[in-house]
């Protein structure tokens, strides 16, 4: 059976975000649920990340009665609200930021990332202004990371991009068209907020991208808030997806699998038992040494619910 869903090539993340899920999208598609392709549903995302899978979403679907995205980095959430409701101011700081950056010394740009840096951890900018500042420091510091420290401050360092894209006028136009196409709740909390935007009357639909487990004990880029997403919180957010299961309360998670590197690490399989456990290969590519990145498997837990059969035709 086919259905023809509208695609929009413009339409992507604003942002690098480690841990996105674009590679994976192919994949992602085969385990989502039957029932959101012919009811109208609500589409929740409580990590919201770099947005790979909410624009992919937004790309394939029309048939929302309402999203809601969330996500504990304020920052982020920020930026969010800024493409949506301000992009053209967005769009003119970023175009002024980039001039200045292209147009310093290549040995000079180290000291105006840094500049950059400490005037974002200062917090004493406007919010657009914010946005400009860690949209650039996402596009500049060594591999897209966002990483703070305890007391809450970016700490990436810079990463020597000779010629790097700092404004992308065409996705943030596309991004605030599609955000504002819908109706969309745009929220800075945590996870377990997200409940109460269950829909008590239709379908909901929930995926999950939390901070990944680690696989070792030096492999952590999970801390872009100030607290780290430790195990006590995976076993929260598992409480959490138990405490929301039902057949029209769906949903879908990402997480590492700690048998890629550990056969008898059955951490996901204790938390997650009595739902469906599946492996996904990916690429990761975030370790400083290239030698010691590659191809592993990731883990993505559903629901008991009936997969889609559909194929896709881009209209």
């Amino acid at each position: 059976m086919k259905i023809q869903m509208i695609r929009s090539n413009k339409t992507k993340p604003f942002i690098k975000w480690v841990g996105g899920k674009t590679q994976l999208l192919n994949q992602l598609d085969q385990f989502l649920p039957e029932a959101i392709f012919h009811e109208k549903f609500t589409y929740i995302e409580p990590f919201v990340g770099g947005g790979a899978m909410l624009f992919h979403i937004l790309g394939k679907f029309k048939n929302f009665n309402r999203i809601i995205i969330n996500d504990i980095n304020e920052d982020l959430i920020k930026s969010y609200i800024n493409i949506k409701e301000n992009p053209s101011q967005l769009i003119d700081g970023l175009k002024k930021i980039e001039t200045d950056y292209l147009g310093t010394a290549e040995q000079d740009r180290k000291e105006f990332y840094l500049d950059i840096r400490s005037r974002f951890n200062r917090k004493t900018v406007d919010d657009i202004t914010n946005t400009v500042y860690m949209m650039f420091l996402n596009r500049t510091c060594f591999n897209g990371l966002y990483r703070v420290n305890r007391k809450g401050e970016f700490n990436v360092p810079f990463g020597k991009y000779k010629n790097p894209r700092i404004c992308n006028q065409e996705t943030i136009i596309a991004d605030s068209r599609a955000l504002n196409s819908i109706d969309i709740d745009i929220i800075n909390d945590s996870f377990e907020t997200t409940k109460k935007y269950i829909d008590s009357n239709g379908l909901t639909f929930f995926y999950f991208d939390p901070p990944y487990r680690p696989l070792t004990e030096t492999s952590s880029f999970t801390s872009y808030s100030k607290g780290d997403f430790n195990d006590d919180d995976q076993i929260r957010l598992a409480e959490f997806c138990k405490s929301i299961d039902s057949n029209k309360c769906l949903w879908m998670l990402s997480n590492s699998d700690g048998k890629s590197k550990n056969p008898d690490d059955d951490f996901f399989d204790n938390l997650y038992d009595g739902f469906s456990i599946n492996h996904v290969s990916a690429s990761r590519s975030i370790n400083a040494n290239p030698n010691k990145r590659g191809k592993l498997t990731e883990l993505l837990i559903h629901n008991k619910y009936k997969l889609n059969n559909f194929l896709f035709e881009a209209v």
